[in-house]
C-alpha cells in the first residue's frame, strides 16, 4: 500500500540520521524542506524530498494527499495522561478559585481520592466509551503516540478495569498507546501507607504483570504522597515483571523522586516543578527524560518547570499534557508547545521537538514514533496553510490540524 502526499509547503521534523532523542542545542534544530513531498509505504515512511530536486514518478501509488499549500509534521508524541478517567471534577476547580491549593482538596477527600470512587461505580464499557472519545478528540488535535496511566482505582480491581480499559483502546484506535501501572497514585481510603504499599508491591504488581497488562510503572513520589523508599519498594518489585519506572517527580517539592528514578533507570522523570539546580546536574549522562507539564502548572497557577536551564545544561527534555480530570483536563499538545514557549522559555523548534521526537523517548517509541524519517511508521498530520513553523506555537489557540494520518492511513 502506496500513500504519496504532494503539494507540501514546508515537510518539518525530517530525520535523516535518526537518534532516539535530542539534548541540549541539538534540540534548536528542525529540518525543514520547503515545496516537497512524501512517499509512505505499507505504513512507514519510505521516501520524502523537495520538488525542486525531482520527484520520482510513483505511477502505482494506491491514494494521494493533497497538502494544499499545508505543512506537514510528525504526530505530536504525548507521554503523560490519564485518560481513562470517569466524570468530571469542575467542582475542584471552582473550590481552587476560592483558594483551597490541590493539598487541601486531597485531604478533604477529593482529588484523586474522588476520581477513584466515580470509576468504582461506573461501568468498564462505560469508562472505555468515555477514554475513547477523549482520545479521538486528541488525535483530531494531532497526538499519534500516547501514554495512558492507570491510577484512579486504588484496589485491584479497579487498577485491572482501568488497565484492560486501555488494552481495549490500544485494539482499537490507530494511535500508537503505551500503558503504565500507577496504583502508587495515592493511598486508598481505609488503609494505612503501609499496608497500601504492601498491597501494592505483593498483590497488584504481580497480577498485572501475569495478565502483561501495563508496559511501564509509575509512582506519585511527592511530599504528602509516597516516599522515595516506599517509591524504590515499588519500581523494584515491577522490575521483576518486566515493567520499567516513568515516575512523578518534584510537582509539589523537592522530594527525592529525581533521584530514585535515575537510581532505578527510569526512562522519565515528570512534572518537576519544584526542581532543584542539583536534581538537573543529577540527570546528567542518565537515560532518564526529564518531562515538563506545563499545562498543569497553567491550570494550577503553579510555578513552571525549568525548561530553559535544562536545555543549557545540556539535557534533553520533553513536554507532555498530564490530561487528566482534575490538574489538567485537556490534552492539547498545541497548546502545550506554546506553554513551552511562553512559560518554559523554549524556542520553538525546542518545543517541537520536546513534543515529538523526546516525547516518543520519553515511552520508549522513538526508534518508531517522533519524526519523518525513513522506516519509521508514518504518523503526522497535515495542516493548514501556515507561514513558518514559529507560527504554531505563536498563535496559541489557532486550529491548524486539518487532515490526520496514522500508520499511513487517513483518518476520517
Amino acid at each position: 500500500m502506496k500513500l504519496f502526499v504532494k503539494n507540501i509547503r514546508h515537510l518539518a521534523g525530517v530525520e535523516y540520521e535518526p537518534k532516539l532523542r535530542l539534548q541540549g542545542k541539538e534540540m534548536a534544530n528542525v529540518n525543514v524542506i520547503d515545496d516537497a513531498w512524501l512517499l509512505v509505504e505499507d505504513g512507514r515512511f519510505s521516501q520524502f524530498g523537495s520538488v525542486a530536486d525531482g520527484m520520482p514518478s510513483f505511477e502505482d501509488v494506491d491514494n494521494i494527499i493533497d497538502a494544499e499549500g499545508g505543512m506537514v509534521l510528525p504526530s505530536w508524541c504525548d507521554s503523560h495522561t490519564h485518560i481513562v478517567f470517569a466524570g468530571s471534577r469542575e467542582r475542584e476547580f471552582v473550590d481552587k478559585i476560592n483558594g483551597l491549593s490541590y493539598e487541601e482538596i486531597a485531604r478533604r477527600g477529593g482529588g484523586i481520592l474522588n476520581s477513584a470512587d466515580l470509576l468504582h461505580n461506573t461501568t468498564e464499557e462505560e469508562l472505555f466509551r468515555q477514554a475513547m472519545q477523549r482520545l479521538d478528540e486528541v488525535v483530531r488535535k494531532g497526538t499519534g503516540c500516547i501514554e495512558i496511566k492507570s491510577g484512579y482505582g486504588l484496589n485491584l480491581e479497579d487498577e485491572l478495569k482501568m488497565l484492560r480499559v486501555i488494552q481495549r483502546m490500544k485494539e482499537a484506535s490507530s494511535a500508537k498507546i503505551v500503558s503504565t501501572f500507577l496504583g502508587a497514585h495515592a493511598v486508598a481510603r481505609g488503609m494505612t501507607q503501609d499496608d497500601y504499599v504492601k498491597l501494592i508491591v505483593k498483590e497488584m504488581i504481580p497480577e498485572v504483570g501475569r495478565q502483561r497488562l501495563a508496559d511501564f510503572v509509575d509512582v506519585f513520589c511527592d511530599r504528602g504522597f509516597f516516599t522515595p523508599e516506599e517509591t524504590g519498594l515499588i519500581l523494584d518489585a515491577a522490575a521483576a515483571w518486566g515493567m520499567r519506572p516513568k515516575i512523578h517527580a518534584d510537582e509539589l517539592a523537592s522530594s527525592g523522586g529525581v533521584e530514585v528514578g535515575v537510581k532505578h533507570g527510569a526512562l522519565s522523570v515528570d512534572h518537576l516543578e519544584s526542581m532543584t539546580e542539583e536534581e538537573i546536574e543529577i540527570l546528567r549522562d542518565s537515560g532518564t527524560m526529564p518531562t515538563v507539564l506545563p499545562g498543569t502548572s497553567f491550570f494550577l497557577n503553579m510555578p513552571y518547570g525549568k525548561g530553559r536551564k535544562m536545555i543549557d545544561a545540556g539535557l534533553g527534555m520533553a513536554v507532555a499534557s498530564d490530561y487528566n480530570p482534575g490538574s489538567t483536563p485537556s490534552g492539547d499538545m498545541k497548546f502545550v508547545v506554546s506553554l513551552a514557549c511562553i512559560k518554559l522559555r523554549l524556542l520553538p523548534n525546542e518545543a517541537l521537538n520536546a513534543a515529538t521526537i523526546n516525547g516518543a523517548y520519553a515511552m520508549g517509541e522513538s526508534a518508531d514514533y517522533g519524526s519523518i524519517a525513513k522506516g519509521k511508521v508514518a504518523n503526522f498530520f497535515i495542516t493548514h496553510p501556515l507561514p513558518s513553523v514559529d507560527f504554531i506555537p505563536y498563535a496559541y489557540t489557532t486550529p491548524i490540524v486539518k487532515k490526520v494520518v496514522l500508520g499511513g492511513k487517513l483518518q476520517k
